[in-house]
């Protein structure tokens, strides 16, 4: 499904509107709500609703409501029901799981498949909503009746000199592409609202609108409507069976095996699997096996491990034929742990690498405060 809209480069934006920016005695605040809606996410387990999107450009406005269902981090169903959008067309299905994704357009009776043998799964959701809370400033103005439940309405600006590139929705899959350039603030005004459920603090509406001298260049509003949390999902929702008739195109390499456990996976791969020290809260999700070319690795094994208590709470240990790392990269920081070279990488995901003997290791994460180095020195070299 086309999930991407960019508006055309080379102008500058700035936020408009009348917001309230409370003082911090004031009650409830923008930061306050928000902070509550991080929360609420971390502990979500399920999600299911129908999701109202609207698109407007000045040459017309296109409209779809969906079936959505979620267990984030990785699993996701979007069914379309009602659709104005030749792009998205009624009767397109789109499921994804930890291993794999379909998506099916019925217009040209074609399923894309894509592997995910070595796919991190992170929940974009919640890092939107980190980065409201982090990076913008946050306006409150009142409540308002969704869908027949009242919501605290959050009014966003970024920073001045925030020259990102997208907006990416905490209620919707869209990304679309708003150009800010600090020299041309003023040209455009850019409104970003997200309206936030009293009851369980959950982002149940967001609308995204660029305008021009009060006409409406861009406009993007995404409603969940009768949603319900964490009320059990059949797992079934989450694999796919493709019309008989329609044709089925694959992408990215399947996995030779996803296994439940170490002795399972062992006996398929040319070397020994680590069995690390983790910290009590994670358990072993699956483990997956991938045969690539020697240049990509070769025979790569990645065990992925998982906090059951908090959402996208994720690491993983991955064993390679063949190293994937340089040493010179100046992304990489040469460092000792328990007598063992390894070079350590600080970016979106933290990964310590090194080499052993005839393979060749990778220890990462998603979260700031796992003990990777510790992780690292229960592997060694053995």
């Amino acid at each position: 499904m086309n999930r991407r809209r960019i508006l055309a480069a080379g102008t500058g934006v700035v936020l408009a509107g009348c917001i309230s920016y409370p003082s911090s005695d004031e009650s409830p605040s923008g930061a306050e709500i928000v902070r509550d809606a991080v929360d609420a996410r971390r502990h979500m387990s399920a999600l299911r609703a129908r999701r109202s999107v609207t698109i407007e450009t000045p040459a017309e406005t296109d409209t779809r409501t969906e079936r959505i269902a979620r267990e984030p981090p990785a699993k996701q169903r979007i069914e379309v029901l009602e659709s104005t959008d030749d792009d998205v067309p009624v009767g397109s299905v789109s499921v994804t799981n930890r291993a794999q994704t379909w998506e099916y357009n019925p217009s040209t009776g074609i399923v894309e498949l894509q592997f995910h043998g070595t796919k991190t799964d992170t929940d974009r959701t919640l890092r939107v909503l980190e980065a409201l809370l982090e990076e913008y400033r946050l306006g409150y103005a009142g409540t308002e009746p969704v869908d027949g439940r009242e919501a605290h309405v959050i009014e966003t600006r970024p920073p001045l000199e925030d020259e990102r590139t997208s907006i990416d929705l905490v209620v919707g899959d869209t990304t679309y592409s708003v150009p800010v350039s600090a020299a041309k603030l003023g040209e455009l005004d850019v409104s970003r609202t997200i309206w936030i459920d009293d009851e369980t603090r959950y982002p149940i509406k967001e609308r995204n609108a660029v305008s021009d001298d009060g006409e409406t260049l861009y406009a993007q509003t995404v409603t969940y409507e009768e949603f319900a949390i964490d009320d059990g999902i059949d797992p079934e929702t989450f694999t796919y069976q493709p019309p008989a008739d329609a044709e089925v195109v694959s992408d990215g390499s399947k996995p030779a095996g996803i296994f439940r456990s170490r002795d399972a996976a062992a006996d398929t791969v040319p070397y020994d699997l680590p069995d690390p020290d983790l910290p009590g809260s994670y358990v072993l999700d699956r483990i997956t096996v991938v045969e690539r070319k020697e240049r990509y690795g070769g025979v790569t094994t990645t065990l992925w491990y998982d906090d059951p208590n908090v959402v996208a709470r994720e690491l993983f240990v991955v064993v390679r034929e063949e190293g994937r790392f340089d040493p010179s990269l100046d992304s990489l920081e040469r460092t000792e742990v328990d007598g063992q070279t390894t070079y350590f990488r600080d970016g979106g995901v933290k990964s310590f690498f090194w080499d052993c003997e005839d393979v060749s290791y990778e220890v990462s994460s998603l979260v700031t405060d796992d003990p990777l180095r510790e992780i690292t020195a229960s592997i060694g070299c053995s």
